[in-house]
This record gives structure tokens, sequence and C-alpha cells, in this order.
């Protein structure tokens, strides 16, 4: 089976097109990225202004050790917040990148079945075996493909769970530390 010039060109414009998407949903995540640190800058400049001035309005050491720790747990919790945005802006941009992936290698798996499909209609007399062989072993690949798929969504699924469970542990330990001053 050749192909046609129509083919190759319908191809690298469904190439091009792949990867310009994914090129915008990396850009897209990156901006993210970008909007996320931005508002951590401001927010570190405006809180490090207000403890300052605060800071230099105590009279005693009393009345500072008051101040730091009333200021620990909002620290705490902001950078769990921002860990969990940090988090979440990754684990949407590489979702929406394995989509694609696994869309186009949906495409893949089915232009090359159709493809074998064919070969397999004009295979010479006597070569059944050798078709049945060959469509065994793509069928046993594909499996082995999925598994692997399978269980790279459930690590990531354990993974965001972990997060998610690191982080709410964290504040609750900042909580406590804070209560206990």
């Amino acid at each position: 089976m050749t192909l046609t010039p129509e083919q190759i060109m319908a191809a690298n414009k469904s190439n091009l097109e792949t990867l310009v998407g994914l090129t915008t949903k990396a850009f897209a995540g990156v901006e993210q990225l970008i909007e996320l640190n931005l508002a951590a800058a401001k927010s570190a400049m405006s809180d490090t202004k207000d403890g300052t001035h605060a800071a230099m309005s105590v009279k005693d050491a009393q009345e500072l050790l008051a101040l730091q720790s009333s200021m620990f747990q909002p620290l705490a919790e902001k950078a769990a917040t921002y860990n969990r945005h940090l988090y979440d802006i990754a684990s949407a941009t590489g979702s929406e990148v394995s989509h694609v992936i696994e869309a186009e290698m949906a495409k893949g798996q089915k232009l090359f079945q159709d493809m074998f499909d064919n070969m397999a209609k004009n295979a010479p007399a006597g070569s059944e075996s050798a078709v049945t062989a060959f469509k065994t072993a793509v069928s046993a690949g594909n499996t082995a493909l999925e598994s692997v798929q399978k269980a790279v969504k459930q690590a990531s699924d354990m993974a965001q769970s972990n997060v998610k469970t690191m982080a709410q542990q964290a504040m609750n330990a900042s909580k406590t530390a804070s209560k206990k001053r």
C-alpha cells in the first residue's frame, strides 16, 4: 500500500495541528504558573510590609512572640495553598497533554489496524497463519499498552491523593503549632 500525496499532506496537517494544540496547552500552563507566582510575590510583599509595620509597633518581647505566632499559621496556609495551586496547574496541563497523546495513539493504532487489514485481504494464499500470528502479536501489544496506561493513571491518581493529604496534614500541623504558642 502506497500513500498518495493527499494522504501525506493530510497526515502532515494533522500532525502540525496536534503540535500547535500541545504548544498552546503548554503555554497556557506556563501563563497560569506566571500568574500564580506574580500573585504570590505581591502577597509576600504585602505581608512583609504589614509584618514590618506590626513588628515596629511592638512594645516588648512578649508582644513580639505573640506577633510571630499569629503570623505563622497564615504563612503556612499560604504556602500550602500555593503548592496546591501549583500542583493543580501541573496536573491539569499534564492531563490535557495526556489526552491529546492518547487520542493520537488511538488514531495511529486505528490507522495501523486498517492498513494491516487491507494488507491481510490482499495477502497471498497460504499466508493465513502468518497473518493470524501477526494479529495476535498486535493484540497482545495493544493489551500491554492499555495495561501500562491504566497503571500510569492509577499512579497519577495516587500521587494526587498523597499531595492533597500532605497539604492537609501540613495545614493541620501549622494550626496545632500556632495554638500551642
